[in-house]
């Protein structure tokens, strides 16, 4: 882009699997355009998690669509409570198939199992693959304590600093949070005044249900994916051991490997350093 020139931001919405609508924001070069970049946040997470990064990748050409999972943000709730891998996966097949051609996926946790998944599976269904702090298998203690974390308040929080400090309770390395506008993003008031997470409860099952982070499927969806692939560690994850890692590696020959100075909540530890890296890989690997 020249200088001056600006992205352009809409609200859209993709048709997901079993009818349910599925809430995205896409930011737009206002010049030539390159191909579109997918955002899928983590487990919990909403669409809001990467607007820094979708407006520096529109600043740099490319299209760029930071999307809430099912019965996540604005998307829909599952009337049917179907939050499996199977049901997310559907529904990255069908938001491509509206795409009209093969996206970059950007996925966080949930977002990129998701992607790993649905690429493995069907090979071509991607132009490009950044995993988030995920990898084919996860520390399992590391993914209890996510679990614990988001269940932690069924009744939600009775101010926005009891939340703030819920965070940092989960996140040590981060210190107190101060700014509370973006927490406030992933949080609604009902009419209780309480502030509540902004997902489906019903969602808790996925984590509960091993079939959702089975390491067999994933390793062999793994085994078939050559596509430029990221993969994006946090040196202090405690969901991604180097092992893990390095495992990838193995698996997906076109995959390469950068660390940043993150737990596994990469986009809000260390969102400049993280955007940074997938520009440089998005410049050199995705054509």
């Amino acid at each position: 882009m020249t200088p001056g020139e600006t992205v352009r931001r809409e609200h859209v919405r993709f048709a997901g699997h079993q009818g349910v609508t599925l809430a995205a924001d896409r930011w737009a070069p206002s010049g030539a355009e390159r191909r579109t970049v997918l955002l899928l946040p983590g487990g919990g997470q909403t669409r809001r998690s990467w607007s820094r990064t979708a407006e520096r990748l529109a600043a740099e050409g490319w299209p760029a669509i930071a999307m809430d999972a099912r019965g996540h943000g604005d998307s829909e709730w599952s009337p049917a409570g179907a939050y499996g891998l199977d049901d997310f996966v559907a529904d990255l097949h069908a938001v491509v198939d509206q795409l009209g051609a093969p996206p970059v996926v950007v996925g966080a946790s949930l977002g990129g199992r998701t992607a790993l998944a649905a690429e493995g599976e069907s090979p071509g269904l991607l132009a490009g693959l950044v995993l988030v702090d995920i990898t084919h298998r996860v520390d399992r203690t590391g993914q209890a304590r996510v679990r614990r974390f988001l269940e932690s308040a069924p009744n939600g929080f009775g101010s926005l600093d009891e939340a703030a400090a819920a965070v940092d309770a989960y996140r040590p390395r981060r210190g107190t949070r101060r700014n509370l506008d973006g927490l406030r993003k992933n949080l609604r008031r009902r009419a209780d005044g309480r502030w509540y997470w902004h997902w489906d409860p019903g969602f808790l099952t996925f984590a509960a249900d091993a079939r959702n982070s089975d390491e067999t499927r994933l390793t062999q969806a793994a085994r078939h994916v050559t596509i430029p692939t990221l993969l994006v560690r946090g040196r202090h994850s405690d969901i991604v051991p180097p092992a893990a890692a390095a495992e990838l590696l193995e698996l997906i020959p076109s995959a390469e490997l950068v660390e940043v100075a993150a737990g596994h909540m990469i986009a809000g530890d260390d969102n400049d350093v993280f955007t940074a890296r997938l520009c440089e890989f998005l410049a050199k690997r995705v054509p």
